[in-house]
């Protein structure tokens, strides 16, 4: 979601849209920075590995003064429960209207695996539902989110379609990251959080079964999180210190010389609305495996420009990485249709359709709209 949030900052910027982005702020990254010419982002101190759920709490502090002068409020809903709420009381308080972006859903995605679990979904399908209601237009990555949003009562002229995309400039002078070119080939990667949901001990589990079937394969791990303790352990259980290497975040302007230097690009999350990282896979010309969840499907088609395989399922996994590893032709001729197939994705056109919004919530039409945007995560992948 934050790659998402500044590549859009980005491209409103370049609309003419003055913006301020208020997130939170990971050890060592600065309280403020100049994202582009009419962007800044301010980081609230939030302490996000602790206290997930906390980063609301810290924006609502430091939120009042930003919004004097700015025309609307746009945020982006996420895994914090608090996100929506401050955001909404903002727009009640200043009178400004409200626009949202749902990257995940409380109600509609998060996987229920206990007591902790089960509360938060009942909480947050609540306020979720409260906040939405005071949205004047409500944006979805995916017709799939949209349809829900609709039959949870949303009216369907107030909730949007407009998935992520990819800035075609930052892969134009790509060339292989010298850390993941210097592996053995094939490489395999993943680039994101290193996150429970997202998979990962799975990924290794099929590498395991890839080296049981004597296949040649390096993956590269490009990213950092809660999980990685447990991927380092399991790592070391299943003997694959020569065979996986955890290489940690980068920026993200490093991540199309990451993928310039991979064969395949693997996300095998469990839940995943939209998966960016699979758009860049495209531009990059990367065959894709992904898991069949979410809004995935409507990204990867299975057979034409990647493999769909069950969730949490690492035989299928394997077998899906194998056969791409094994079979160049079919290879070539998924990343092939997947680079086609990014043209659709293109930030600028997407950034125009975001902008169409604001002008429709703000019943005006006139340039120099000035926004503030919340977002509920900042850590880079």
């Amino acid at each position: 979601m934050q790659n998402h949030t500044a590549e859009l900052t980005r491209s409103l910027d370049r609309l003419g849209v003055n913006q301020i982005v208020l997130t939170t702020r990971p050890p060592g990254s600065p309280a403020e920075e100049r994202l582009a010419t009419g962007a800044r982002v301010v980081r609230v101190g939030a302490p996000v590995r602790h206290l997930r759920q906390g980063y609301g709490m810290y924006a609502a502090l430091r939120a009042p003064s930003l919004a004097a002068g700015a025309d609307l409020i746009h945020a982006h809903q996420g895994e914090d429960l608090a996100v929506l709420p401050v955001a909404a009381s903002l727009a009640a308080a200043y009178d400004l209207p409200l626009v949202v972006t749902v990257h995940a859903s409380l109600r509609h995605t998060l996987r229920v695996s206990g007591p902790r679990s089960l509360a938060l979904k009942v909480v947050g399908t609540a306020v979720e539902a409260w906040g939405k209601r005071r949205a004047g237009h409500v944006i979805a990555l995916t017709s799939r989110m949209a349809g829900r949003l609709c039959r949870d009562g949303l009216p369907p002229d107030r909730v949007h379609v407009i998935p992520s995309g990819v800035d075609p400039a930052l892969f134009a002078a790509a060339g292989p990251d010298p850390v993941v070119a210097g592996l053995p080939r094939p490489r395999v990667v993943y680039v994101g959080r290193v996150h429970p949901g997202k998979g990962v001990l799975r990924l290794v589990e099929a590498m395991a079964l890839i080296r049981t079937a004597e296949t040649a394969a390096h993956l590269a791990i490009v990213g950092d999180g809660p999980a990685r303790p447990r991927v380092e352990q399991a790592v070391r259980g299943y003997g694959l210190t020569d065979r996986v290497h955890l290489l940690g975040a980068v920026p993200h302007d490093r991540v199309p010389d990451v993928l310039a230097a991979a064969d395949v690009l693997v996300l095998p999350s469990f839940y995943e609305e939209l998966g960016s990282v699979l758009l860049e896979a495209m531009q990059a010309a990367l065959p894709i495996v992904a898991t069949r969840v979410g809004g995935i499907p409507t990204v990867v088609e299975d057979g034409v420009n990647g493999l769909l395989v069950p969730p949490d399922d690492p035989a299928s996994l394997a077998s899906a990485i194998g056969r791409l590893l094994t079979d160049p032709w079919l290879a070539r001729r998924m990343a092939a249709s997947g680079r086609a197939r990014a043209a659709e994705f293109a930030w600028p056109a997407l950034a125009e359709r975001v902008f169409d919004v604001y002008q429709r919530t703000l019943g005006r039409h006139e340039t120099g709209t000035r926004a503030l945007a919340a977002d509920a995560a900042s850590e880079r992948v």
